[in-house]
């Protein structure tokens, strides 16, 4: 097993690249194993902050999306919507926190109790 060479935040050499930084030039890793790492230190003991780099001579175009995972995202983001207490489109992505839409998560009180 061979080790990676390791660079320090913002040192690494021309060539390399991040996810993010392969996807901002539409590639994308294409498969190749991690070539590198940066390495970004941090405060009071805490481990470095570890980011991969890839190669970006051995980085392949992104796929274009097709008409059927455009259709399987817009789903699947609908899905994200739906609230599974009252089953409505809450119009939004549900907070994973609540698990729930607003309205069902904090009722409003009824006209009944206010005017008690």
């Amino acid at each position: 097993m061979s080790t990676l060479p390791v660079y320090r935040w913002h040192l690494a050499p021309d060539g390399y690249a991040t996810r993010r930084q392969l996807r901002a030039r539409n590639l994308r890793p294409g498969g190749q194993d991690v070539a590198a790492q940066l390495e970004r230190p941090r405060r009071r003991g805490r481990p470095p902050l570890v980011a991969y780099l890839y190669r970006i001579d051995l980085a392949r175009p992104v796929r274009p999306m097709t008409p059927a995972r455009w259709a399987a995202l817009a789903k699947a983001n609908a899905a994200r919507r739906i609230c599974p207490e009252c089953r409505r489109d809450a119009g939004y992505v549900i907070p994973p926190s609540l698990g729930m839409c607003t309205s069902c998560a904090f009722p409003e009180p009824s006209l009944e109790l206010r005017s008690a």
